[in-house]
């Protein structure tokens, strides 16, 4: 089972609700935090064991010697990652997407790839929880890769929880891909209320299952509720506006640890996931 937790922007509480869904699990979860630039739930669960892989991707190199600037290799790339001028042929290794079909179309097979790095993969098991996490590496523009490269990781057969990054871009779409569903964490106020319905409308163009959660309630209003009631989204868990958990945040204790009162809450919200995503795989 695949559990993606998503929202329109960020700060709305996804790792919070990450985290403490995964340590409420009678069994073995992975936590995937796929929020590759800013990578945070690892400073919530105490580290026992940790691991570390370098991650890389191939991006073209020009052999001078075998080249004779036909053009093919520029004109094939959609993104402008190979620039062809009269006396050479330039690389531009941050808008490569490593599809390889410059390789495959030079008619004198002068260019080869070479991995590059992005970032790295760390693991670590804390209790009940095998968290993996990437941390892409300062100056390099596309997340996707890496994300790819954390959810490889996933082992089959154990529930998986992916916390992705904020907003509707390409990170959060290669990010909630494949999952069974999808938890939107959204807040009660305008600003909550117009970027979840951005994330709504993304999900629903994946035609992927999914379902709201409402943190911070109390502080603003019931559009959120109204929207979600016309829309016919399920609200699975109402997180109240509680000055306790920030301060558990900014500390970085998990809430179900510290706030036993809260652990039945989160318990049935586990219940309520897991009947959610069986019920939309069939």
């Amino acid at each position: 089972m695949i559990i993606a937790i998503a929202s329109g922007k960020g700060g709305t509480g996804k790792t919070t609700l990450s985290v403490n869904l995964s340590l409420v699990f009678d069994q073995p979860v992975q936590l995937l935090d796929c929020d590759v630039e800013a990578p945070n739930a690892h400073l919530f669960l105490s580290k026992e064991t940790a691991v570390e892989e370098v991650v890389t991707r191939p991006v073209p190199q020009i052999d001078e010697s075998l080249c004779d600037h036909c053009g093919e290799c520029s004109r094939f790339c959609e993104y402008h990652a190979i620039v062809n001028l009269k006396t050479t042929t330039m690389i531009f290794p941050e808008l490569c997407h490593s599809c390889g079909g410059c390789a495959l179309v030079c008619p004198r097979k002068a260019i080869r790839e070479a991995p590059r790095r992005i970032g790295v993969i760390r693991k670590s098991h804390a209790r009940n929880v095998f968290l993996t996490f990437g941390q892409l590496d300062i100056g390099v523009a596309m997340a996707p890769p890496l994300i790819r490269a954390v959810k490889a990781q996933r082992q089959t057969g154990m529930t998986a929880i992916l916390d992705a990054p904020p907003g509707t871009s390409c990170p959060v779409i290669t990010t909630i891909s494949g999952a069974d569903l999808v938890l939107l964490v959204t807040e009660p106020t305008p600003f909550g209320l117009h970027d979840l319905s951005l994330a709504v409308e993304m999900v629903r163009t994946l035609q992927q299952p999914f379902a709201v959660v409402v943190n911070r309630m109390g502080v603003g209003d019931d559009r959120v509720h109204i929207y979600c009631r016309e829309q016919k989204i399920p609200i699975l868990l109402e997180i109240p506006d509680d000055r306790r958990i920030a301060g558990l945040y900014a500390r970085g204790t998990p809430l179900v640890d510290a706030l036993p009162e809260y652990r039945p809450l989160f318990a049935q919200f586990r219940d309520r996931v897991v009947a959610a995503a069986r019920t939309a795989a069939g």
